[in-house]
């Protein structure tokens, strides 16, 4: 069917994140503020709320920032499908998430608008959705909204029939028509009168397009498939993201720019595995320049740490201001990666920077980790009017009277402040151009960006450069104490399990590669908090929210979200990842579990690789399979990974032909646009190269088996799996490997073998041997 009523797109939403050569797939960056009709927050502050409608129930953040607009919102659920029937009411719903920018920009201008409010409560059921908590009826939406309009973000505005099939969407939409662009409120008064003039026209395109979107939306293994090759998806993964390399700034677009952990993990992946060919040296080259870059720039808070959504220019400058938890984990991660390969220190601090931010700000005291901090806030406490960015920008002048003193040793006159002001970039009118800056919140503000070098800093002024990191840390301290003062932004304290999962992998890692013990330990918390409050031993099934409720207490919904896919293969990785930090084998017991329960709950017996959600609810329409790997990888390209490492660790091969299978069901793809799936293209050299089993055997608290341990650690070796022979046969991993029984200590020493497929090399007893082996 095609659009009959579209506005030219504007890139007025909050984007989702992808590759740049995957035409209409979201981040092609053409967020349409218009809507496409198939046919043929900004809160001022508190005061005693008017209006109150049924979300002020629930539990998400989200959902209970518009507990009182005028709008009769009803959440995602039974009572709302039923009205629609009952009362033959089309359906609004609106999608989004607590620190989207334009979120809350049509919240303040639509939804809390009385007369808007009037229209649509009279016309339409209206449903609000959190994106976060409900993945799956988010998906099953923005596909119809890609498919149909060429952009995807939110908030994501859909029109559905009474029983949920879509027929019109768009994303953000202003509240009055403009020259370019069809306004909300008449966009709900059309639909109104179509649904009353032409309603079997309306239906019969619905179930029309229904019937293209399963038919697009579908994965499956075609005939007799099997895994791609491995060297033709690595290069052409490569090509593609070498043609949108930005050889200046780093990245993979020109703007806006996203962090995009999966590309450079990829990058690291191919180089680790051809290392000495010039291909390798660029595939590292494009990896560690972004990293740098993007430390460099204003995506990265200087001064309260953490990194940023993502760039809304080319330079990694401007961002937009809201922190996410799954970025902080996956660049943890990726960051700790740099380290482990370049065994540069700048990488190691960035690492060290961002758990600090989570451990300070994202942190919730029993453990689990919260999902996000707001884009925007009030300027001063005596503000009305929330501002984007406002928490984390700078006028000069400020920084001025922050930094007065003079610097010793420098040029004559210099203060701290002019110091400070030339490394970050400072302006006196502000250093973030109107073309950034629509609404002009930033107007005469500075986001801190690194424009120099140490060296080229100190010489401006004369400085020895050895001095100029105690002067910049001294400012970065002021400028974060003047920071506490101002009003904080809006937090996300919901916990979801699949983030969590991100987040303990950026912990176990670090720990890892930083042999900084404090953060396996925390990454151990987090992990025992998973297992408190959202895992049903019972059932054996993972829960993909809970929330901070009333005095830091942890709750659950009444009926609680069942986890998805993602929350299973994200929290099995996790495990792994801490398996081998801690080598605590009751890590292993668990992610073995959680992954016969995810074959069971989501494997396509007939079409191959997993579903994202389980069979049984009659409300979504599709039960569908991701296939980009975007500002998080999808869930089919990590569980790759993830079922040959359970298949080392347990013995079952049928894991080994499950990955072979998914690989199969995505062949298409990953032959013709990698670019779009990243790790699985990674995934896929692993699958081909074989997993190599690094057997230490030894005394966990012997120094020797230390030793042998901090060398496997220190390596980047993105085909390995570790395990520690202990000797206990009565262990959990001598249960299920009965070939560790064979393998002993040469001379009483700890003992290293390099196994593949259970055949394993002759022992070494020395780091320098075993080092030789691991990197060849």
């Amino acid at each position: 069917p095609q659009p009959a009523l579209q506005t030219p797109p504007s890139p007025l939403s909050c984007p989702t994140a992808g590759p740049p050569l995957a035409p209409q797939r979201p981040g092609d960056f053409k967020e349409p503020c218009s809507m496409t009709m198939a046919t043929g927050g900004m809160s001022s502050p508190p005061s005693v709320p008017r209006h109150t409608n049924r979300l002020i129930n629930e539990k998400s953040p989200y959902l209970l920032q518009h507990a009182h607009n005028p709008v009769d919102w009803y959440p995602w659920g039974q009572e709302a499908f039923d009205k629609a029937k009952n009362e033959n009411k089309l359906i609004f719903l609106s999608v989004g998430y607590s620190t989207c920018h334009w979120c809350h920009v049509m919240e303040e201008e639509s939804f809390k608008n009385k007369e808007i409010g009037e229209i649509m409560n009279k016309n339409f059921v209206c449903i609000k959705v959190d994106r976060e908590e409900r993945p799956d009826v988010d998906k099953v939406y923005m596909t119809f909204v890609q498919a149909t309009s060429g952009g995807g973000g939110w908030p994501m505005s859909v029109w559905l029939t009474p029983d949920l099939k879509p027929f019109a969407g768009g994303t953000y939409f202003p509240p009055e028509d403009g020259v370019h662009r069809v306004g909300f409120r008449t966009v709900l008064l059309r639909i109104a009168e179509q649904w009353k003039e032409n309603k079997d026209a309306l239906l019969q395109n619905s179930q029309k397009i229904l019937e293209a979107l399963l038919h697009v939306s579908e994965i499956r293994v075609q005939g007799q498939e099997s895994p791609p090759p491995s060297k033709e998806v690595m290069a052409t993964c490569l090509q593609q993201l070498s043609n949108s390399y930005d050889e200046d700034y780093g990245g993979f677009s020109k703007s806006p720019k996203f962090p995009t952990p999966v590309n450079l993990n990829f990058l690291f992946t191919y180089w680790a595995l051809h290392r000495t060919t010039p291909e390798g040296a660029r595939a590292l080259q494009m990896a560690l320049h972004t990293l740098k870059m993007m430390a460099h720039g204003g995506i990265h808070d200087h001064i309260c740490q953490g990194f940023h959504r993502y760039s809304t220019d080319q330079h990694w400058h401007v961002p937009h201001f809201e922190k996410m938890l799954y970025d902080q984990g996956q660049l943890a991660a990726t960051y700790s990666r740099a380290f482990q390969i370049s065994g540069d220190e700048f990488f190691a601090n960035v690492v060290q920077d961002i758990l600090l931010y989570v451990s300070r700000d994202l942190s919730d005291q029993a453990g689990g980790f919260y999902s996000a901090e707001d884009a925007d806030s009030y300027p001063t406490t005596a503000s009305e009017e929330k501002r984007e960015g406002a928490f984390c920008v700078w006028t000069a002048e400020e920084i001025r009277a922050l930094l007065p003193d003079p610097v010793e040793g420098a040029t004559e006159g210099t203060t701290l402040g002019d110091v400070f002001m030339h490394h970050y970039g400072v302006k006196e009118t502000g250093n973030v151009s109107p073309m950034q800056d629509p609404h002009q919140e930033l107007k005469g503000k500075n986001v801190l960006i690194v424009r120099y070098s140490p060296e080229l800093t100190a010489a401006k002024f004369g400085l020895e450069a050895g001095r100029l990191g105690a002067l910049l840390r001294e400012g970065r301290r002021r400028l974060s104490a003047a920071r506490a003062q101002r009003p904080r932004p809006h937090l996300d304290t919901k916990m979801l399990a699949a983030w969590n999962g991100l987040m303990i992998s950026g912990f176990a890692q670090a720990g890892v590669a930083l042999a900084e013990q404090e953060y396996v330990s925390r990454a151990a918390r987090a992990a025992a908090f998973l297992r408190r409050h959202l895992f049903d031993p019972a059932s054996g099934r993972l829960l993909r929210s809970c929330y901070r409720g009333e005095e830091n207490t942890v709750e659950q919904s009444a009926v609680p979200i069942q986890g998805f896919l993602e929350d299973y293969v994200f929290v099995i990785q996790a495990l792994f990842d801490l398996y081998e930090a801690s080598l605590e084998q009751s890590w292993l017991e668990w992610a073995l579990q959680l992954q016969h329960m995810q074959d069971k709950l989501f494997w396509d017996p007939k079409g191959f690789a997993y579903f994202s959600s389980e069979a049984g609810d009659p409300s979504l329409l599709l039960r569908l399979k991701n296939d980009q790997d975007g500002a998080e990888p999808a869930a089919n390209s990590v569980t790759v990974t993830n079922l040959l490492r359970a298949a080392c660790y347990s013995g079952h091969k049928e894991w080994v032909e499950k990955a072979g299978q998914i690989l199969a069901a995505f062949s298409e793809r990953l032959q013709k646009i990698p670019i779009a799936l990243p790790e699985m293209a990674r995934a896929t050299a692993v699958f081909h190269q074989t997993l190599k089993q690094v057997v230490i055997c030894g005394d966990p608290q012997g120094e020797d088996t230390k030793e042998m341990l901090r060398c496997v650690h220190s390596i980047f070796s993105p085909n390995k799996v570790l395990m520690l022979a202990d000797g206990d046969s009565s262990g959990f991993l001598y249960r299920q490997l009965p070939f560790l029984a064979s393998l002993e200590r040469k001379e009483g020493k700890a003992t290293a073998y390099l196994c593949s497929n259970f055949s394993c090399s002759l022992p070494v007893t020395s780091p320098q041997e075993l080092r030789g082996m691991l990197c060849p």
